[in-house]
């Protein structure tokens, strides 16, 4: 008597595995756009955080400089100047400090010029925004024509992962207290990244997402506006 042995085996239909592929296809992509935008937030915070952080040491140096100044004379030139607009960049004189600085979008032309802070002795490399011991203001005199040397100055905005520059730099004298030997200060500066293909024309803002060709996430400039009082000598030096 034969008998038949039937073999029943089971699998998954095409159908099934094309619905299990699609499946899994449709989580990577998720994964993907998740940690993308993860990154695109990171990459953001961080560019946010060093213009802040870099906008807070400037003013917290201005401020602290000025405090511990006499009262000076914006208007003031020849050997009395204390303040030099450049048209690309300037110079700031108080106290025992001199200040200097040039703009983003000079330093990202990279032309010699005259009218550009640079370094005595390594005139291939533009100060951003700098601080030098300077009592007597020397930097300040003679239309800003003496150059620093590099050993001399504080770069307060160190090239780091992101590109920062000053944008703009503005000060006003808004008081003046001539009887108790004070004087108020008023200072407005735009800082940010220096990326010029990301910014608009007059480096005022970052361009929209859709003009910044995807880099808008490295791209960030804010306004800091300060008040500082001069004459106040008796916190010392």
């Amino acid at each position: 008597m034969n008998h038949r042995i039937k073999n029943h085996s089971s699998g998954f239909t095409l159908i099934e595995l094309m619905l299990a592929m699609t499946f899994i296809s449709v989580l990577l992509i998720a994964i993907a756009m998740t940690t993308i935008q993860i990154s695109n937030i990171y990459n953001k915070g961080i560019t946010l955080r060093e213009v802040n952080q870099a906008g807070r040491a400037v003013s917290d140096d201005l401020q602290r400089s000025i405090n511990n100044s006499a009262p000076f004379d914006l208007a003031a030139q020849g050997d009395q100047a204390t303040y030099i607009n450049l048209g690309n960049g300037g110079r700031l004189c108080v106290g025992k400090y001199s200040y200097l600085w040039n703009y983003g979008k000079a330093i990202s032309d990279g032309q010699p010029s005259s009218q550009l802070n640079k370094y005595q002795d390594n005139g291939s490399t533009y100060i951003r925004f700098a601080k030098a011991v300077d009592g007597d203001h020397s930097l300040c005199k003679n239309n800003g024509s003496e150059q620093p040397k590099q050993s001399d100055v504080t770069e307060l905005l160190a090239t780091g992962d992101r590109d920062l520059a000053i944008h703009s730099f503005k000060i006003s004298r808004t008081a003046d207290e001539s009887s108790i030997g004070e004087s108020m200060y008023a200072i407005s500066f735009v800082l940010g990244t220096n990326d010029q293909s990301l910014l608009t024309t007059n480096d005022a803002s970052c361009q929209p997402p859709s003009d910044a060709a995807g880099g808008e996430d490295y791209c960030s400039v804010n306004q800091f506006d300060i008040v500082a009082r001069a004459g106040n000598l008796s916190e010392g030096n």
